[in-house]
């Protein structure tokens, strides 16, 4: 069952699967109660997204998801369309300020939070349409600049400002920072993201599972095998389905070289933003030898497709698996 502060909130259910997960639908009062709850006892907020369901409840849909100390709860609550708002958040778990300026952009429901600059929609769309409605027309697509973004100013005549992308080198996801430094002394950054916003979430309603996972793959160029992981665990929980023993280890190999890739090119990065040229192209040659072992015995230099639910898209050959000596 979930913590007894939440018990009295609503009926929530367990799932059927091998995780611990409760889910329930709260009233509007009694949001905030249970995230209080929640951070109370320590947990912690894994997400926040909305949906329109205005064709089978009376309003959209706002969902939560939290880690607590019986497991994940799942909650959700009924947002009144002629409102368009919900309670936030953000003051009991700071990190659902980004989440809920998304939910705005995104559905045109608007929390609490006092901070009203978009986050995902970079021009992209009308300021007054939101792709996750079911009336949202894509022909509303071309629109003009979303003008300046109001970042915090330097707080001081003596302090400089750097900022930094959004276009980086590499295949990583393109971000804005601002920077302001006095001498040495970093005294604020600020970030802005977004920028390659593909609607996935409108893109994964209707898939099916294999069109799913090879979506799912593709969200982040340098990070394929843990979206496939996570999206592959999803369903099984879903399907109470059981991965083989050998899958799990291939999963997990996948993975490792996938986060050593990543570091790799990070650290060489490290050192050019130093100056250090020299420690560049050492670690790009060491990743690069690593992505060419990855397509020589796994399929793929980043790894696409080789996790898929229910398993792995891919085994290695025995002949890539040196010989135990005894």
């Amino acid at each position: 069952m979930p913590n007894p502060a939440l018990r009295v909130l609503a009926d929530f259910r367990q799932w059927g699967t091998t995780l611990p997960v409760w889910s329930g639908r709260l009233c509007k009062e009694y949001w905030l109660l249970a995230a209080e709850n929640i951070h109370a006892q320590g947990g912690r907020l894994l997400a926040l997204w909305g949906e329109d369901r205005r064709t089978e409840e009376p309003g959209y849909l706002v969902h939560a998801a939290f880690l607590s100390e019986t497991g994940i709860v799942l909650t959700e609550m009924i947002v009144d369309p002629a409102a368009a708002s919900c309670p936030s958040l953000a003051a009991i778990f700071p990190g659902a300020l980004r989440m809920e300026r998304a939910l705005y952009d995104l559905l045109g429901i608007r929390a609490g939070n006092g901070d009203t600059r978009p986050w995902l929609r970079h021009a992209a769309w009308p300021a007054d349409q939101f792709p996750l409605r079911t009336d949202f027309c894509a022909d509303n697509l071309a629109t003009a600049g979303d003008g300046d973004y109001a970042f915090v100013s330097a707080a001081s005549p003596d302090a400089h400002e750097i900022p930094v992308g959004p276009i980086h080198a590499g295949i990583i996801e393109p971000g804005h920072f601002r920077f302001q430094v006095l001498g040495e002394e970093i005294l604020h950054l600020e970030e802005r993201f977004g920028y390659t916003h593909k609607g996935v979430e409108r893109l994964l309603q209707g898939l099916d599972v294999d069109a799913g996972a090879r979506l799912a793959g593709r969200i982040s160029g340098d990070s394929t095998v843990a979206y496939a992981w996570s999206y592959a665990q999803a369903v099984e929980q879903i399907a109470a389905m059981q991965v083989p023993e050998r899958a799990q280890w291939l999963r997990a190999l996948c993975l490792e070289r996938e986060r050593l890739a990543n570091h790799l090119g990070d650290i060489g990065a490290l050192g050019n933003d130093a100056g250090l040229a020299f420690a560049l192209t050492q670690f790009q040659a060491l990743k690069e030898d690593l992505l060419r072992e990855n397509q020589c015995y796994i399929g793929h230099r980043y790894l696409m497709d080789r996790v898929l639910p229910g398993g792995v898209g891919v085994d290695i050959p025995s002949v890539a698996v040196p010989a135990r000596s005894e």
